[in-house]
């Protein structure tokens, strides 16, 4: 792995992407849930089940590299159980197309901090790049299915992306180090 000046060791590294990821993958599984609860019955109820069900897979992989790596989890662990789901349902309330929105600026911002990661990994830890790799694919088949949903139309769109982007960089930036 690349180290610059300033930056913890790799064990570090590694600790720190496992601490972010798991919260992530956890504020995502919250998000669904909170949109679900709003639009069980809508038309894409069965579009978030499966986006659901892909970021629980991705969840239940990084709760098992933070146990054999003995990582310490974010401590922010409760906000973003309320604050994910919160998001979720909020948006939901908006109707579809702002869930959809909310889906799209979140994984564009996944994708750019996945990106960022497999940089800093290098050819260090191929399983740990493997993994994220498969969930940065996943994440923008995420993206790409709320698009096509009409995410764009969904009310205020470019202040809501703007938004919902700065909010989950402010999420990864204080999971990293908290």
């Amino acid at each position: 792995m690349k180290t610059f000046p300033g930056q913890s060791s790799s064990k570090g590294q590694i600790a720190s992407m496992l601490r972010v990821n798991l919260a992530g993958e956890y504020g995502a599984k919250r998000i669904y849930e909170g949109q679900l609860a709003i639009l069980k019955h809508s038309p894409v109820a069965p579009l978030l089940e499966h986006m659901k069900a892909q970021e629980i897979a991705h969840l239940k992989a990084f709760e098992t590299l933070v146990v054999e790596n003995r990582v310490r989890p974010t401590l922010l662990h409760p906000l973003w159980h309320v604050a994910g789901y919160a998001l979720g349902a909020a948006t939901a309330l908006l109707g579809e197309k702002a869930a959809m929105a909310c889906t799209a600026a979140v994984e564009e911002v996944i994708d750019q901090h996945y990106e960022k990661q497999l940089t800093l990994l290098g050819d260090e830890n191929p399983d740990l790049s493997q993994l994220i790799t498969t969930c940065q694919q996943e994440e923008l088949e995420h993206r790409d299915l709320a698009l096509e949903q009409g995410a764009r139309e969904a009310p205020a769109y470019p202040l809501l992306t703007h938004a919902i982007k700065s909010v989950s960089r402010l999420a990864i930036w204080l999971s990293e180090r908290v």
